[in-house]
């Protein structure tokens, strides 16, 4: 949860670098001539399906990313899950307008059912994110001065705001999971 966004990034960019690199692996391979249209169809639907900006697929995480640069954990973590939704419905009308199957229904179904679950995750995941600063002791160079430990971000230390001025995250950290907070 605290590694730096542009390890994460360069993670989830080499699955479909890995998938374009087996792609034409398999169109020189003499065997698989007779299959090339299949192949090539199956390659571009599964690159597409898997880029598109729905959280948890790596389109959607990608998103996350682009997000964190700009607003904190949970804000970006909501903002990813309601452009996952409007991508699906998006999908929806598209599908409702050509060629609506069961495959398609599924699909939506699969995808909202999956949105739904991480939408119900977040707040476990920014408790998880919060606990790995603490137990990790993590520290970076860039400093936010923010007026909750509910608004923290990621690639940054904070200074939280408290009735009696600031205080470091690490004593907000220590504070929080010694259950003093």
């Amino acid at each position: 949860m605290n590694v730096e966004l542009y390890k994460e990034m360069i993670v989830l960019i080499m699955g479909p670098i890995f998938q374009f690199i087996a792609y034409f692996i398999l169109l020189n391979i003499p065997f698989f001539n007779g299959y090339i249209n299949m192949i090539k169809e199956i390659h571009y639907t599964i690159l597409i399906f898997n880029l598109m900006p729905i959280y948890p697929l790596d389109g959607g995480k990608l998103v996350n990313i682009i997000l964190n640069y700009h607003f904190n954990f949970k804000k970006s973590m909501k903002l990813d899950i309601y452009i996952s939704y409007l991508t699906v419905i998006l999908i929806s009308l598209y599908y409702v307008k050509t060629s609506f199957s069961l495959n398609i229904i599924f699909m939506i179904c699969f995808l909202l059912y999956k949105i739904n679950n991480e939408n119900k995750m977040i707040k476990t995941y920014y408790e998880k994110f919060l606990l790995e600063r603490y137990l990790n002791k993590i520290k970076y160079k860039k400093y936010k001065k923010i007026d909750s430990i509910d608004n923290m971000f990621r690639e940054k230390s904070h200074i939280i705001k408290s009735n009696s001025g600031y205080i470091s995250e690490r004593e907000v950290l220590e504070n929080k999971f010694n259950n003093k907070y």
